[in-house]
């Protein structure tokens, strides 16, 4: 007896939920939560954002120090494995939320990974600046 590819399963009227498989505009949308953010704009913007802060917040873990010199080892590597968690289960959520194909979404990701990245660079070449003083002065000098 040969299966169909897709299996028919009676569900009740509240249930039914269309599931996309390509990019599309809208605000009707599921992200991350069962109903949520639902139908209301309000809530699809502050998805938005959420999803927006998630992606930068991964950047500027993925990007930024955690420990200084002369730090316990055992102290650091717990330090270090800790942030690894919360960076790999933030890269997970925003990995999740553009899974759900809404073009908003995913720009609202790409934007937050784009800014978080350049902040923490930029940080990281202030901070590298300081340390080895500003070579740029003493050269333009006679």
């Amino acid at each position: 007896m040969e299966m169909p590819p897709y299996h028919d399963m009676p569900m009740p009227n509240d249930m039914k939920m269309k599931m996309h498989t390509s990019f599309y505009w809208g605000k009707d949308v599921i992200v991350l939560f069962s109903g949520w953010p639902g139908q209301c704009l309000g809530m699809y913007i502050l998805a938005l954002f959420f999803v927006f802060f998630l992606a930068m917040a991964a950047e500027l873990l993925s990007n930024r120090p955690v420990l200084r010199r002369g730090t316990n080892p055992v102290t650091g590597g717990l330090t270090r494995a800790a942030v690894h968690a919360v960076r790999t289960s933030l890269l997970y959520l925003v990995m999740l939320a553009v899974m759900s194909f809404n073009l908003g979404i995913f720009i609202a990701a790409v934007v937050g990974h784009t800014l978080g990245f350049f902040i923490a660079k930029s940080g990281a070449l202030a901070d590298a600046r300081e340390e080895h003083g500003s070579t740029d002065s003493s050269a333009s000098k006679p």
